[in-house]
């Protein structure tokens, strides 16, 4: 079972009250089930809502943030711990080691880069920890559309493709999560997958 839960979100609020609803409802389920929320360190935006939901239901939150962040004066400062780092590469790389599991809320580039790279790194198994999405009212369905193009496109393997969970409630996401396998044994590279040569 997944005890430290890294999430992913926007800076912003997003254009709908769904979005912050859901960062909200989440932040407060963590703390009522007992896990630790590992996040950006933000005080804004759909983080600072997870992180206060999370916090006022008396959970432990974990913010990582770059010092160039904290300049800029949007870092939580009332946080069970703030690690303050030198960059972005070392607040991902903490943030990976500090959790079991990564989950993407609505969110801008930022969250998408995040995002992909612990995917990436899921299919190369470099970690073992799943991955999902909360599609609060279908934010990613172009994105979960383009997945399934990468697969008729021969650039993801459908095994690959369903290291991703997917779920539009944040219960039923994180028992998905909770069940998931490992990444398959099988390389990246789709052409010598498909042609059985690895």
């Amino acid at each position: 079972m997944i005890q430290s839960m890294c999430v992913f979100c926007g800076s912003s609020p997003g254009g709908s009250t769904s979005y912050t609803d859901a960062a909200h409802a989440l932040g407060e389920f963590l703390a009522q089930n007992q896990i630790r929320l590992v996040y950006g360190g933000a005080s804004v935006g759909l983080m600072g809502t997870l992180a206060d939901a999370c916090l006022h239901a008396g959970g432990e939150v974990v913010g990582v943030i770059p010092q160039s962040l904290i300049d800029c004066e949007i870092a939580h400062h009332g946080l069970t711990k703030l690690h303050v780092v030198d960059s972005m590469h070392e607040r991902k790389a903490m943030m990976n080691e500090l959790s079991e599991g990564f989950i993407s809320l609505p969110g801008g580039c930022g969250t998408l880069e995040e995002m992909f790279e612990t995917l990436t790194w899921l299919q190369l198994s470099i970690h073992e920890k799943p991955c999902g999405l909360l599609n609060i009212d279908n934010y990613f369905a172009s994105l979960i559309e383009f997945f399934d193009h990468m697969v008729e496109e021969r650039f993801l393997l459908k095994e690959h493709r369903k290291l991703l969970a997917v779920e539009k409630d944040h219960a039923s996401l994180i028992t998905a999560m909770n069940n998931a396998k490992p990444a398959p044994p099988v390389a990246k590279w789709v052409d010598r997958h498909i042609e059985g040569r690895i």
